[in-house]
């Protein structure tokens, strides 16, 4: 039995970076032998066994053969004759095809320290072309290690991947996963050139690739494309650290321009409402979580009212917290706004930048929200016990003047409406 270190922790430790995890494949043992020292079966579809101790995973070498479309498609086999070399042919990339020996020895049969140095993804064998996440999944390493680049023959063989609609095999729990993961690394622009450059990115969210080639006013928009605006979104979110759901809205917030009457290009007068529906469908479609899903609705939906915040009454300010929910969830309505300042900072061209522009409508709403929380509603409604129809206008009333206190400029013109 040969035990050997695999993978990312293998690559991740040759480019000097923090290893986290420990993937191991076994050499010459039968899953009786594995049984044996301790170890316990977790792998379905090929044995796969957890360290008695560090609960790492450690896989019996194997080769696998495709029968059917799709990432299920394959028959594995495993036995003490498989080498190692064998393995490792069978992993995507160079770079995740070195495997490390117990005295410190590499084997790397493919180049993958090479590629490291080159810093190169480039496809272990043809039958990369066999399991479709791949893709996704060298998008999502573009994400992580931005000064990569992909080997001209790995992005061909991707390319051909979509065209025979390898992609359209994919289950949509697997594409949320690679791409949620995608999102939350340090470049997650890249990962969405990755998917458009091989055509993918029209396959799985084509109300996405869709905003490529659609122009926007370049005196605020200096960018002027929309797609590269996302783009510029998302790296923003990236740099300021944002959870997962405020990237998701960033993704997600402009979709509505894709679909705006092209006559009236480069305005998109009520693209906000228009890409709603498209929010939806794609979040179905992906099985998106519903904290994601609710956030990019509600930031696609308002990302122009916040944007105009320090031009809205006092009353309009509490009847967009009532619209968003926001005494009930304070922490979304927060995240919204993170997101809505991603969008703002994320407008950059030859010409002109907003990237460090302050962005006070954050603050601003932040300040109304806490005037308006500060109200006792329930001292509101034990006043009106004899006229319980009145409770919703009289709290809505209280929180208009709160806000107006809090924020004088505000005004409280409007604020009989609710």
């Amino acid at each position: 039995m040969q035990i050997y270190v695999v993978g990312g922790a293998v690559r991740d430790r040759l480019l000097g970076l923090d290893v986290q995890d420990h993937d191991h494949v076994v050499v010459g043992a039968t899953p009786e032998d594995m049984l044996a020292q301790g170890f316990r079966p977790v792998g379905k579809d090929f044995p796969v066994f957890l360290h008695p101790k560090t609960q790492e995973e450690y896989a019996l070498a194997r080769t696998e053969r495709k029968t059917a479309p799709g990432y299920k498609g394959f028959v594995f086999h495993t036995s003490p004759e498989v080498t190692l070399e064998q393995d490792l042919i069978r992993r995507d990339l160079t770079i995740n095809a070195i495997a490390r020996a117990e005295d410190g020895t590499l084997t790397d049969p493919y180049g993958g320290v090479r590629d490291l140095e080159l810093r190169l993804f480039r496809h272990v064998s043809p039958a990369f072309e066999e399991d479709p996440v791949r893709i996704l999944r060298v998008a999502r390493f573009a994400a992580r290690f931005a000064d990569f680049s992909i080997a001209p023959e790995t992005l061909a063989l991707m390319q051909q991947m979509v065209a025979k609609g390898e992609v359209d095999a994919l289950v949509p729990e697997r594409v949320w996963q690679e791409l949620s993961r995608g999102l939350m690394e340090a470049r997650p622009s890249r990962m969405l050139e990755v998917l458009r450059a091989c055509g993918a990115l029209a396959r799985i969210v084509p109300e996405l690739d869709a905003l490529w080639g659609v122009p926007q006013p370049e005196k605020w928009h200096p960018e002027i494309d929309t797609g590269r605006h996302v783009l510029q979104v998302l790296d923003c979110a990236a740099e300021l650290g944002m959870e997962l759901p405020v990237r998701v809205a960033c993704l997600l917030h402009d979709l509505g321009k894709g679909v705006t009457p092209a006559a009236n290009w480069p305005a998109h007068h009520g693209h906000e409402d228009l890409g709603v529906p498209l929010v939806e469908a794609v979040c179905q479609r992906l099985r998106v979580p519903t904290e994601c899903r609710d956030l990019a609705v509600m930031t696609t939906r308002e990302h122009g009212n916040v944007g105009r915040a320090l031009q809205l009454r006092a009353n309009t300010m509490v009847k967009l917290l009532e619209r968003c929910d926001a005494f009930r969830k304070p922490a979304r309505f927060i995240q919204m706004l993170a997101a809505t300042e991603c969008d703002s900072r994320g407008r950059i061209g030859a010409q002109a930048s907003y990237r460090d522009t302050p962005f006070p409508q954050r603050a601003h709403l932040e300040q109304a929200l806490a005037a308006a929380r500060a109200v006792d509603a329930g001292a509101i409604a034990r006043s009106c016990s004899e006229q319980p129809a009145q409770i919703p206008q009289r709290v809505h009333q209280a929180r208009v003047h709160a806000v107006a206190a809090a924020l004088p400029s505000a005004g409280v013109d409007d604020a009989a409406t609710f």
